[in-house]
């Protein structure tokens, strides 16, 4: 199919949309957003959860009674922001805007109140809600804080290209320092209104569509969606959105210096008891190098680094959705990964059984077959 824009060549998902399919982008969204700013969390325990921090490589900006705001390495606002409450969950994203004037005028398209931020983050916000139900702010002119001291990378000797001689590697075993936030993948029975939702009206363009293999005609099941900065290169996926019987959170991801960071602050995680729950391994959509640790509350969080980054130019590449697709090398991907553990298939059947009785979500019988074959692909 030709295109304006070229598809990833030489990928697996080398093949663009056929004619009619979903063409990963607005024609004319409201805004554009530049990153994620932030993502919200409440938490029974912040102590707890700041030790788990300490020990992943966030800095802890402030730490009240109530609220713990963590930061990585780089320039900007807090990157996590963790409010005291009855249990842990996740709830909800904030997208940074250009500036005030496209808050303003997606306040205009919404109806949504223009408010001001704490004085903690400065700035203004918006509050949406995706047509999943989940919480969205999108934000403006936040304080951003300074940089702080990053992690030294290897000098790497590759082949017979020499850049280190007379000197040893010695990483040290210590916390992987997270420079930044990267992306959060969500799970939603509403997947089509809305991942719709999100190119409409903060202009994220799709990278890569999965579908369930045998139905395609049905469309896509899974999306990897970026931010839209014309010819700068961004990153491969800011948002991950999959069909599924119920809204769930799926991970978080933090990027880090390399893989020596990675591993070596991987080690420091399992010797204070942390659970590693997949990795390491190099990915296919995106090919970050991953590293997946569940945090005490059971809430998924990826190390990663040497992800993709692609400008605008690139349409959506296509691919059937397999288990065995989610990694070019590494371990095989674990159930506790896919969600395969029993109290959380009994929590997908429930969900399931209730979204065919109300008939509100996507996600029907044909679904979950085809979403079994990928488990066991």
């Amino acid at each position: 199919m030709e295109t304006s824009h070229a598809t990833h060549s030489d990928l697996h998902s080398a093949q663009g949309a056929l004619p009619g399919e979903h063409p990963g982008r607005a024609k004319n969204p409201v805004i554009k957003v530049r990153d994620l700013a932030w993502l919200e969390f409440q938490k029974p325990d912040l102590g707890g959860t700041e030790r788990f921090a300490r020990a992943f490589g966030l800095v802890p900006v402030s730490h009240t009674r109530d609220q713990l705001q963590l930061r990585g390495t780089d320039p900007g606002s807090p990157c996590v922001v963790v409010r005291r409450g009855a249990r842990s969950k996740y709830v909800g994203a904030a997208f940074r805007a250009a500036d005030a004037a496209d808050v303003m005028r997606l306040a205009d398209a919404t109806g949504a109140k223009v408010e001001r931020l704490p004085e903690t983050i400065g700035g203004v916000a918006i509050g949406l809600t995706d047509p999943s139900g989940v919480p969205v702010r999108v934000v403006a002119d936040p304080y951003d804080l300074p940089e702080l001291p990053g992690q030294p990378t290897q000098v790497h000797n590759f082949g017979h290209e020499v850049h280190r001689t007379n000197g040893t590697q010695r990483p040290p075993r210590e916390p992987a320092k997270v420079q930044r936030l990267g992306h959060v993948a969500l799970q939603t029975p509403r997947y089509l209104e809305t991942l719709n939702w999100y190119l409409d009206h903060l202009g994220l363009i799709v990278s890569d569509f999965n579908y369930y293999e045998g139905q395609r005609e049905r469309g896509p099941t899974m999306s990897f969606i970026r931010c839209d900065r014309g010819d700068t290169p961004t990153d491969h996926h800011t948002l991950a959105m999959a069909l599924g019987p119920r809204n769930k959170y799926l991970h978080s991801a933090f990027q880090v210096a390399d893989l020596d960071a990675l591993a070596a602050g991987g080690e420091y995680l399992r010797e204070r008891g942390f659970h590693r729950s997949w990795g390491i391994g190099r990915h296919v959509e995106g090919s970050q190098i991953f590293d997946y640790w569940r945090d005490p509350d059971g809430l998924l969080v990826e190390h990663f680094a040497d992800g993709d980054l692609f400008d605008c130019t690139l349409e959506p590449g296509w691919s059937p959705m397999k288990a065995s697709g989610l990694a070019q090398w590494g371990p095989p991907v674990t159930r506790d990964f896919l969600g395969l553990t029993p109290p959380e298939t009994l929590r997908d059947l429930a969900a399931l059984g209730r979204g065919l009785q109300s008939r509100d979500t996507e996600f029907d019988l044909t679904r979950l077959r085809g979403l079994l074959k990928v488990a066991t692909s």
